[in-house]
């Protein structure tokens, strides 16, 4: 193998790590809103029947962050017009994920969380499909994040009607 194959291969390793980790950093910026939260505030707010323990939030997060970074280095790795467009839309989409945690933990304040929770699927959805024009499987990969997202609007609803 050349040095060149050699170094592009290192390259391509770094940015799949890079890939990996911005959406990790994404959720950890959120987790500082939401971790201090979680037995304080949180704990007195009513929740409904199919509130998930909360032990579960952190894999499920780890994991989608993972598609998610997956997905992004996908398209970033795809010679494609739509490239640029594609990962500017994840960036803002990630962006908003984190500003739910904020506003909904931070602020304490599950109406606004509501109302931005809502943009954020539809961000997402737009990201999906995007991402599934460059390539399907950056698309697909985003599937059981929208599915998640879909049921953490129901249930941010539910708590800001319940309280």
């Amino acid at each position: 193998m050349s040095l060149f194959h050699k170094k592009r291969k290192i390259s391509d390793l770094l940015v799949f790590i890079i890939a990996i980790i911005i959406p990790q950093m994404a959720g950890f910026l959120g987790s500082l809103y939401t971790t201090p939260n979680i037995k304080t505030w949180y704990a007195f707010v009513n929740k409904p029947s199919f509130n998930p323990p909360n032990w579960i939030f952190g894999p499920v997060w780890t994991i989608l962050f993972i598609l998610m970074g997956v997905a992004s280095y996908i398209i970033y790795k795809e010679k494609n017009k739509l490239r640029i467009e594609a990962l500017k839309i994840y960036t803002s989409q990630l962006i908003l994920n984190t500003m739910w945690s904020i506003i909904f933990f931070g602020a304490r304040n599950p109406l606004g969380a509501f109302i931005l929770i809502i943009a954020l699927w539809i961000l997402i959805a737009y990201n999906m499909l995007y991402f599934y024009k460059i390539k399907k499987i950056a698309g697909y990969l985003f599937i059981p994040y929208l599915l998640w997202v879909s049921f953490a609007m129901v249930l941010n609803f539910a708590i800001y009607i319940l309280n």
